[in-house]
């Protein structure tokens, strides 16, 4: 595919993202349009995002949960960056969310982690990957789609992997004794989301590429293999994708997760819009 097409393709992405409207599947209308141009396009967009004055502060990784490949027609997980203008903290447990700007928004409950240093590539060591991250804590990311959820892969990738904004909860210090018994919960631990306080959904920890840890890992193998973008640093927080299925949101609507099996926060949302 040309610089020509990508730079297109890139515009017309940044036009639906500026006008919070829908387009149609790049990779529908046009056969090229693979995983390689995806992210030569989300080069681009990222690049415009930081010209525009947003900060890049670490990544999402999407479709990481593999339960739910088969209903959204991918096959593998994605990635995009995080800035310092979709990420924000939770006070108490508790966050009030815009969903201005968002086209179809959906909430996912994930976990976060926090980089002390860059992550090993080709290691599948759970208690090694965890020895790169500073922290961990519970995150709430609200993804939406300038496809409407209608698109393959490559789509998905280049469209900011679905990323609108990242609410994060406490964050909870890694210590190298803990490491152990983390890599063993993080598999086992259980997420569920709460409309109003009714349970609607849930999932385990092994949902996500058979834990989290394995998210990361993911992660800096294929960056290792995508030289045009930036290498995974200390400082980064890296969001590992969502637990259970991600699940459509309303302005007026308030939320809440539920996590056992860590010693973490949960997270109530208010949507506003």
């Amino acid at each position: 595919m040309t610089p020509d097409h990508i730079a297109e393709f890139a515009r017309e992405l940044l036009d639906a993202h500026d006008r919070a409207e829908l387009t149609a599947s790049f990779a529908g209308r046009d056969p090229e349009f693979d995983l390689d141009a995806a992210y030569l396009v989300a080069a681009q967009l990222m690049q415009t995002r930081r010209d525009r004055g947003s900060r890049p502060i670490g990544r999402k990784i999407g479709f990481t949960n593999r339960s739910i490949w088969a209903l959204y027609g991918v096959d593998a997980p994605m990635w995009a960056h995080v800035y310092d203008d979709t990420v924000s903290h939770a006070k108490d447990g508790k966050a009030t969310v815009s969903l201005a700007g968002t086209v179809s928004p959906r909430m996912e409950p994930e976990i976060l982690f926090k980089l002390r240093s860059p992550v090993p590539v080709a290691c599948n060591d759970p208690e090694r990957l965890l020895r790169s991250c500073e922290w961990y804590a519970h995150s709430v990311e609200i993804v939406h789609s300038h496809f409407d959820w209608k698109f393959k892969l490559a789509d998905a990738a280049a469209d900011w992997a679905c990323h609108a904004r990242l609410v994060i909860g406490a964050p909870q210090t890694i210590r190298e004794q803990d490491i152990p018994g983390l890599a063993k919960a993080l598999p086992a631990l259980k997420a569920a989301l709460l409309k109003d306080g009714v349970r609607r959904i849930e999932g385990s920890g092994a949902n996500v590429l058979g834990s989290p840890a394995f998210a990361l890992g993911f992660l800096a193998d294929l960056l290792s293999e995508q030289p045009f973008m930036e290498q995974l640093a200390a400082g980064e927080i890296i969001s590992t994708g969502t637990i259970t299925d991600a699940l459509p949101v309303k302005p007026g609507e308030t939320w809440s997760t539920e996590i056992t099996g860590l010693p973490v926060q949960n997270l109530t949302i208010t949507y506003t819009d």
